[in-house]
């Protein structure tokens, strides 16, 4: 073990107090003391394109520990945030990840929004022995690729994220034959089309693909990608971008009458779509990286739900988004694990790797139905899809004819990768109706 390694000195610490305290009651069992506060470092995009999906998180972490403490904190321990810009590239990041677990001294860090960063961050984290939350980057990979002892997700994964939309869009419209897809070309966009590409060519082999776009994490300028799809005339248009990249493209898709031509599948857009007001039209099939919904059907008389969307809305002046609730997870899930190591610790404050042995097995609730981690660290959690349509209650679209699918249906067991999974699967494995709700 290095010489500096976090885990390393606390052990030394803990020993030292060990033996200290044997000294004085002659070897009676050392119980830790609760600490002052509990340190949470978050990772979210502050700048960047992806600042209009990261900033609502970071509003939502501070008003979650400002309602949490004022609770009384976690098991009577206020916590404390530390923020961190993914915005500012990988290699600051890094540094600024291991500076405010080694000198900050974190207990849990919340990282990341970017796929291609939570690659990066996960052996980090188990480098450093520090409990960390991906608290929201989707690639499947990271959990089946690798085994972690102290990484954990407290939401799916794109297996469910993108499988649901095509269990979806097979049952809108099971009779389209040419699909084309713009992703951002990264591991999200990469890994999310593998997914569901080879669920479609296993669903509907007859299906062609007609193009695979890739523009950049960021571009400004969807031009030449618009053109191309003017030409082909798809029936499907898929993209699972997000944030900034998603709103562009939709905007200078709809300039160009592209939404008329073709049926629009976005599996991110719930959280674009205040932002798109009326550019957004009618019919596009959207979803919500898991069943995040400020209208979710069945959290309409949660008053709890109510009472935190309304408190968002008067601090920000939006309605959240799922990357709002995919926060709210992170803190539901800490909150339960640190119960759950406490009580399996006889009541005494747990420690790092008691309170990672608690999060296996763990089911915690945000504001959707409830999630449980699995034993490879992959929580399962339900998916919302429906089709945006009008409102006379919001100058937005909202989402109508909305299905619920069970995560669990869309998900490999732990141990088996969903690419190998999906290969074995039958025509109709995905005919699975949801949970059926009308227009909200």
């Amino acid at each position: 073990m290095p010489v500096n390694s976090r885990r390393g000195r606390g052990l030394r610490q803990a020993a030292a107090a060990l033996l200290f305290t044997s000294c004085l009651t002659g070897g009676a069992a050392f119980a830790a003391d609760k600490p002052a506060q509990i340190e949470i470092g978050i990772t979210t995009f502050s700048s960047g394109s992806a600042s209009v999906f990261g900033v609502p998180a970071r509003n939502a972490a501070e008003l979650l520990a400002e309602q949490l403490n004022a609770r009384g904190g976690i098991n009577g321990v206020p916590v404390h945030l530390t923020f961190i810009d993914e915005g500012a590239g990988l290699e600051t990041l890094m540094t600024e990840y291991r500076r405010v677990v080694e000198d900050v001294g974190a207990d849990v860090m919340f990282a990341s929004i970017s796929s291609g960063i939570c690659n990066k961050i996960a052996p980090l984290a188990e480098d450093l022995e520090v409990l960390n939350f991906m608290w929201d980057c989707g690639t499947q990979r990271i959990l089946e690729d690798d085994d972690y002892d102290y990484v954990f997700r407290t939401q799916a994964n794109a297996t469910p994220e993108v499988l649901a939309p095509l269990a979806y869009l097979l049952k809108a419209k099971p009779d389209f034959k040419t699909i084309a897809v713009v992703n951002q070309d990264y591991a999200w966009g990469r890994d999310s089309w593998q997914l569901f590409s080879e669920a479609l060519k296993k669903e509907r082999p007859d299906v062609q693909i007609v193009a695979e776009l890739f523009p950049a994490f960021g571009a400004a300028d969807f031009s030449a990608e618009v053109s191309r799809l003017q030409a082909l005339k798809p029936d499907v248009i898929l993209s699972t971008s997000w944030g900034g990249d998603l709103d562009t493209f939709v905007r200078q898709a709809a300039q160009r009458g592209l939404f008329e031509q073709s049926t629009f599948v976005l599996p991110l857009a719930e959280s674009s779509l205040e932002r798109l007001g009326d550019t957004l039209p009618e019919g596009v099939i959207v979803g919500a990286r898991g069943d995040h919904y400020f209208l979710h059907p069945e959290m309409a008389n949660n008053a709890a739900f109510k009472t935190f969307n309304d408190d968002f809305r008067a601090r920000t002046g939006s309605w959240p988004i799922y990357s709002v609730y995919h926060m709210v997870q992170a803190f539901s899930a800490l909150e339960a694990v640190y119960a759950k190591a406490a009580a399996e610790n006889g009541g005494d404050w747990p420690d790092t790797e008691q309170v990672a042995e608690a999060m296996k097995g763990l089911t915690f609730q945000g504001f959707g139905r409830p999630l449980t981690v699995r034993e490879d660290g992959q929580s399962v959690e339900a998916q919302l899809i429906g089709t945006t349509a009008k409102s006379t209650d919001y100058p937005f679209r909202v989402i109508s004819d909305i299905a619920i699918y069970d995560g669990a249906q869309l998900m490999p067991p732990a141990g088996t990768k969903s690419l190998d999974w999906i290969a074995g699967f039958k025509p109709g494995q995905l005919d699975i109706p949801g949970d059926r709700f009308g227009t909200n």
